[in-house]
């Protein structure tokens, strides 16, 4: 399976001049079978999402578009409004129109995100082509045990907002989440700034072996492609079997929820 990363700017609560923009980078990319943009790519990472985030599911539309378009998956968050709740939810968008959907689990306290959003309480994994596919959110990188590969999946995507000023974070805990768990890291951050921050991307795919395959250049707007080769995973987890001799994990968070993780 061939994935396109694109690293790419925001411009800020626009999502109309956001989809036509990566409407135009997307229809320029060689062909693959699954295109990831970033967080809140319509939008920007707005903490307070009142006016921003979407209920009409216009975005959502736009990717199912997208989708039939090019023939291939897309991926990326979108600032979503439902039933009156405020959710960052990662969409999985195939071909076909059908959609997946995680809500982030972790939100950025740091920033105000939890005093706005509703997090998500389940891990989602989606199966394309064979590939299963674990979807993460940015800050959801930091919580390696709820991300724990209990041999359900074969790649992790992980779309972010991530700052310049902690960008050293992400590429090495990209690189961490591959390792631990004998799959492909599949990272994509903006670049550009809004009203809070700015942002120098970092985007790559990482192998098993914590190597990026792909990546594309700090501060630049681009995209990078890879191969997700399943032959070459099952080979290594079967010559190099580390996951049989993980922990076993009851979590309890700090709302009293609990999630055994075997």
């Amino acid at each position: 399976m061939v994935v396109n990363i694109l690293q790419h700017d925001i411009v800020w609560a626009n999502p109309t001049e956001n989809r036509k923009r990566l409407e135009q980078q997307l229809l320029q990319l060689p062909k693959a079978d699954l295109y990831v943009l970033a967080e809140m790519f319509s939008t920007g990472f707005a903490t307070e999402p009142t006016g921003i985030a979407e209920s009409n599911g216009t975005t959502v539309e736009w990717m199912r578009h997208m989708a039939v378009k090019l023939n291939a998956a897309i991926a990326g968050s979108v600032a979503t409004e439902e039933d009156g709740h405020f959710y960052n939810r990662f969409y999985f968008v195939k071909p076909d129109g059908k959609v997946t959907f995680y809500d982030k689990r972790h939100l950025f306290t740091y920033s105000g995100e939890d005093k706005h959003f509703t997090r998500g309480n389940k891990r989602v994994i989606v199966d394309f082509h064979g590939v299963r596919f674990m979807l993460q959110i940015c800050y959801d990188l930091r919580f390696p045990i709820f991300s724990r590969n209990k041999g359900d999946y074969d790649a992790m995507i992980y779309v972010a907002n991530w700052p310049s000023t902690r960008v050293v974070a992400w590429k090495t805990l990209l690189c961490a989440r591959a390792i631990e768990n004998q799959c492909y890291v599949i990272g994509v951050n903006r670049i550009g700034d809004d009203p809070n921050c700015q942002y120098q991307g970092g985007s790559a795919i990482i192998d098993p072996y914590g190597n990026a395959q792909a990546y594309v250049p700090d501060f630049q707007e681009g995209y990078a492609s890879a191969e997700i080769d399943l032959n070459k995973l099952d080979a290594f987890r079967k010559k190099f079997p580390v996951l049989k001799d993980a922990d076993e994990f009851i979590i309890k968070n700090r709302y009293g929820e609990k999630t055994i993780i075997r």
